[in-house]
């Protein structure tokens, strides 16, 4: 079939696969709502990873450093990347089942010294994350999440605007009376990254002391006892703070037939909740099985947390010393010998902006598991492009399971691109293909996908784990 005959997967599912699909994804709605940074998303995924009986490596290595075939263990980096290894019978030098997404969004930062007053009104100073229309994140409710390292090694949790009875917080916009001029400005310039600042609060405090009188900002003053009382946050702390801005609220149902989500994130947590829960439905390997949450890939893969690090590599170091097989020839075939689900998500065709789509080679909602050949932009620069070797074992693994599933680009020809963290991967010499679920208005502060695609994509990766 060609990808304008693929299947949709409502119309090839029967009343009981239709209510396992709208049932997986009411546990994805939770997990994405409840988890809106890699922290908390790293955090909630080593939950689920106990609960089906996987432990820390640390653990192992601290006791007795012993791994065996039908093993599952976890390392977590910072909070922030996280590898699940589930221990196959074959010798790990022959290779993994690797299935990698991750688990940082767009979003916007609050800076290290951000709190100022102005007009009698507090603000926080923020530096936007990853590609964003920065003109969507203004009038609309925004929660921040994060953590604030204090000086005696305490780490405090913050998440204000996402109980029912929280304040939400958010970024103003200009009166259309008004905004003549800014309407005259391309899309990239309507609203500049540097105003992007949160408005918190506009309660002048009430001065006691000839000193609070003296103070022109009393009501940033009132924004620092409120985060004082409720956090046991100074000022300063600021300095070693991680505070994300993101939408506030859950994932919602999507459409009035309840087909779709709409939610924060699905970029890409969709695929790495869809990898986890595969990852832990697939018991006895043959091949060792992985599971990659990384951070930073909406910056570029940098920094410890992200995939350019050497964390996974270092991983699999120490699992093949836990299972008495370690030598540095042995991790460099462990690796090679691999072969990887770079679990990402697409553009899914939008008809309102049909002009951006090749519709022959574009993913639609609806039509199952999609597969990037390639990514990058203009002439394929800065993809991993597979091998046609691996997409024909791929097609027969999903043909096997009965898969629907379906190929495409991002996008025409030149009109824009984007990557994953595929090539990164590539870089051992394994095999490696961009994998995942389309989406519907990708980056956005909320974006769409449809229940059926996330649910197909999970079978698919579980179709790959037991190849």
């Amino acid at each position: 079939a060609t990808n304008m005959e693929r299947k949709n997967v409502w119309t090839a599912s029967d009343a009981a696969k239709k209510e396992m699909i709208f049932k997986f994804c009411e546990d994805y709605k939770k997990y994405i709502s409840d988890c809106k940074t890699e922290r908390e998303c790293a955090a909630e995924a080593i939950k689920i990873a106990k609960k089906a009986g996987y432990k820390d490596l640390k653990t192992i290595i601290a006791k007795n450093g012993k791994l065996k075939a039908g093993d599952k263990v976890y390392a977590c980096h910072m909070g922030k990347t996280l590898a699940l290894f589930n221990i196959g019978k074959q010798p790990l030098e022959n290779g993994m089942k690797i299935l990698g997404a991750h688990i940082d969004s767009p979003r916007i930062d609050v800076k290290q010294n951000p709190l100022y007053e102005d007009s009698d009104m507090a603000l926080l100073d923020t530096h936007y994350y990853g590609g964003i229309k920065k003109y969507q994140w203004v009038a609309m409710p925004l929660a921040i999440h994060g953590v604030v390292a204090l000086k005696n090694g305490k780490t405090v949790d913050v998440v204000i605007g996402e109980d029912k009875n929280d304040p939400v917080v958010g970024v103003t916009d200009l009166l259309i009376h008004l905004a003549g001029e800014q309407m005259e400005k391309k899309g990239a310039k309507v609203v500049e990254g540097e105003n992007l600042d949160i408005l918190i609060g506009s309660i002048p405090e009430k001065a006691e002391t000839k000193a609070e009188k003296d103070a022109k900002e009393s009501v940033k003053t009132g924004m620092l006892r409120i985060l004082k009382e409720k956090y046991g946050i100074e000022e300063e702390d600021f300095f070693s703070a991680e505070l994300e801005v993101v939408p506030a609220g859950p994932a919602r149902d999507y459409g009035i037939d309840r087909s779709m989500i709409m939610g924060y994130g699905h970029d890409d947590r969709v695929c790495a909740y869809t990898s986890l829960i595969a990852m832990l439905d697939v018991k006895d390997v043959d091949k060792t099985s992985v599971c990659l949450l990384v951070d930073k890939e909406e910056i570029g893969s940098v920094g410890a947390t992200g995939m350019h690090s050497k964390f996974f590599e270092n991983m699999v170091a120490e699992v093949l010393n836990c299972l008495g097989d370690y030598s540095e020839i042995k991790l460099r075939r462990a690796l090679i010998n691999s072969k990887m689900l770079s679990s990402d998500v697409s553009a899914a065709f939008d008809p309102l902006y049909p002009s951006a789509f090749e519709k022959k080679n574009a993913a639609f909602l609806g039509k199952g598991m999609v597969f990037n050949k390639f990514t990058g932009s203009r002439g394929k620069s800065g993809s991993n492009d597979c091998n046609a070797e691996f997409l024909g074992e791929i097609r027969n693994m999903l043909d096997k399971q009965k898969v629907c599933y379906q190929s495409a680009e991002l996008g025409k020809v030149d009109v824009g691109g984007g990557g994953t963290i595929a090539y990164i991967l590539a870089q051992y010499g394994m095999e490696v293909v961009d994998s995942g679920i389309p989406v519907l208005s990708m980056h956005a502060p909320w974006e769409i996908v449809s229940k059926a695609d996330v649910y197909e994509t999970m079978l698919g990766y579980k179709a790959f784990l037991i190849g």
